[in-house]
């Protein structure tokens, strides 16, 4: 790691006194110190060197903050910077010489990675000989849904799409109102858009012209600079406020009309999940700072800080007003309440990241899904988990409940659970006894998002392979497909059903007409 001598320092506090007007004190440190006798060239320290080393250092550690946790060493990354650098180049081209240092590693990295996949493959098929096998002892086997035939499917044509374009990266949130036909997303541009989606087919829609948008502009502080990417945003239960979570640590809520109302500051890391409770007096946000921390709305402050994990949190979900459940990559879930000190409930089970918590409509069950090729569920009545669910052959992403059953609009219909998992599949799991219903195969790369249709009657699945399948729970057919331009991070479905949403790798958000 670069350092800076003693006899460097002296001579920019020497000069930075002269530069301030303090002769006298100037002198003195001059004399104590034998400025005169350094061998530092004047004429090649610009004035107020001082002021900018510092600045160039703060900046320094914001950069050094932002590595990824994976970098194999950080001081190696930074190493090659020299003090005339910090004073003399400004922070994109720091990041340049950065950049250039990485891709070497990146080498490196691909090259491990190639040889864990050639590896993972091979487990694979062991995998699956184990999961027939296992199927088997079970008696009725669970059904495998195969890839619908061209025929079968029902292809959405571009005619019933509309494309919303704007963003200047890839767009990794969306959501709509809960109320209305607003549209947000939020991408690595450092914007977050309101889009006013326009009741009717999209055919109708664009003819009509491109969709009104609000961007709302991420910036540092009262400065135009740009901030961070925006990596999560969520809906108030009234759909009049909307709130966006940053990799600058800072929370924000909108007005919808696009008003920045209060920025939450004190996270000290990107956060990485953010829900409002039910009632819209709290917002939840959860940080790489190991944190989690509940925010008063009405008063613009934060109530609570909850510090128990040890690593990163990567998602959180209320339970109801006052509780919640966090995860983390430190294979922990703890269930918080606000105005306790500790956590009222830990889960301990998975060996691996967690990376989605999410509680069921009645708040009873809580589903968890990790690295650890594993979804479970918990009960607040017990420590241990209730059910174990070992059916996908690689990491489960993310998880969703239907909304069905009791609590819900649709009372008198199953309760599922749905898994998302970079082995390309989806399953889906009856949680009145903890076993697989269905496995859906349709999608030919890792599966980043799932949905379930207000109603309960339909899936829709966003992969990496571009395409969002819209699938029958009756018989777990595909009976709607759309295969975009880029990898899909999320899809979301309107409050009348009739649409669903997506954001993709391309920069685009896109909206499908849905029609049975």
């Amino acid at each position: 790691m670069t350092s800076i001598t003693s006899v460097e320092l002296n001579y920019l506090v020497f000069r930075y006194l002269q530069e301030s007007g303090f002769t006298h004190s100037a002198f003195a440190l001059g004399y104590e110190a034998g400025i005169n006798k350094c061998t530092i060239d004047g004429n090649m320290v610009p004035p107020a060197s001082l002021i900018t080393f510092v600045q160039k250092g703060l900046q320094y550690l914001e950069m050094e903050a932002n590595l990824s946790n994976s970098d194999a060493d950080v001081e190696e990354d930074f190493s090659f910077l020299q003090p005339l650098d910090l004073i003399t180049k400004d922070v994109r081209e720091l990041r340049q010489m950065i950049k250039e240092r990485k891709k070497g590693l990146q080498k490196e990295r691909d090259k491990r990675e190639k040889e864990k996949e050639k590896e993972k493959e091979k487990e694979r098929e062991k995998d699956k000989e184990t999961e027939k096998e296992h199927e088997r002892e079970l008696g009725a086997e669970p059904m495998e849904m195969a890839v619908p035939s061209t025929s079968q499917t029902c292809e959405i044509s571009s005619s019933d799409v509309m494309i919303l374009e704007g963003h200047a990266s890839e767009v990794c949130a969306c959501a709509w109102s809960p109320t209305g036909s607003l549209l947000a997303s939020g991408s690595g541009d450092s914007t977050a858009r309101i889009w006013t989606v326009a009741e009717g087919t999209a055919r109708t829609s664009m003819q009509n012209g491109p969709a009104n948008v609000l961007v709302l502009k991420h910036v540092k502080g009262r400065t135009n600079e740009k901030s961070k990417d925006v990596t999560t945003l969520d809906w108030n239960g009234e759909g009049t406020l909307l709130a966006t979570g940053s990799y600058d640590g800072q929370a924000r809520i909108w007005s919808t009309a696009g008003e920045l109302k209060s920025t939450l500051s004190k996270h000290k890391g990107p956060i990485f999940s953010l829900k409002w409770n039910k009632k819209g007096d709290f917002l939840l946000t959860g940080s790489c700072d190991k944190t989690a921390i509940v925010w008063d709305v009405k008063a613009e402050e934060w109530r609570q800080q909850f510090e128990f994990h040890t690593g990163p949190i990567l998602d959180v979900d209320w339970r109801n007003n006052v509780s919640f459940a966090t995860s983390s990559t430190d294979n922990m879930i703890y269930v918080c309440k606000v105005g306790e000190t500790r956590p009222i409930k830990t889960f301990a089970g998975h060996q691996g990241e967690v990376n989605c918590v999410k509680w069921d409509p009645a708040g009873q069950l809580l589903a968890s899904c990790s690295d650890d090729i594993s979804a479970k569920v918990w009960s607040m009545k017990q420590e241990k988990y209730v059910y174990d669910l070992r059916e996908h052959t690689k990491e489960i992403y993310t998880l969703r409940w239907s909304p069905t059953g009791p609590g819900t609009n649709n009372p008198n219909q199953q309760l599922v659970l749905a898994s998302a998992s970079f082995d390309s599949t989806v399953k889906l799991w009856d949680v009145e006894v903890g076993k697989l219903i269905s496995t859906l195969c349709g999608h030919r790369d890792p599966v980043y998002s799932v949905a379930f249709s207000p109603n309960g009657e339909y899936l829709a699945s966003g992969s990496l392979d571009r395409c969002i399948n819209v699938w029958s729970l009756k018989d777990g057919n595909i009976v709607k497909k759309y295969t975009g331009n880029g990898g899909i991070f999320e899809v979301c479905w309107n409050k009348e059903g009739d649409k669903i949403a997506a954001c993709s790798a391309n920069n685009t958000v896109c909206v499908l007409d849905f029609r049975m």
